[in-house]
C-alpha cells in the first residue's frame, strides 16, 4: 500500500510495539506523522525521531 503526503489514510489497524495495534481512526481530523525506520538505536533513526519530537507543535 502506498500513501502519499496529504492523502487520507485508510481506516485499518496497524501492528505496533508491545503487541498493541494502532488505529488511525483515533486521529481522524488531526495531523499525524507516521514513519517507519529500519533499526532501533542507530544514529540516523535516533536523529529523525528527535526531529519529529522537537517539531511536534
Amino acid at each position: 500500500m502506498t500513501i502519499k503526503i496529504g492523502q487520507t489514510m485508510p481506516m485499518c489497524e496497524i501492528p505496533a510495539t508491545s503487541n498493541l495495534t494502532f488505529s488511525p481512526k483515533a486521529y481522524q481530523g488531526k495531523k499525524l506523522v507516521l514513519y517507519f525506520y529500519p533499526k532501533d538505536s542507530t544514529p540516523g533513526c535516533t536523529v529523525e525521531a528527535g526531529e519529529f519530537r522537537d517539531h511536534i507543535d
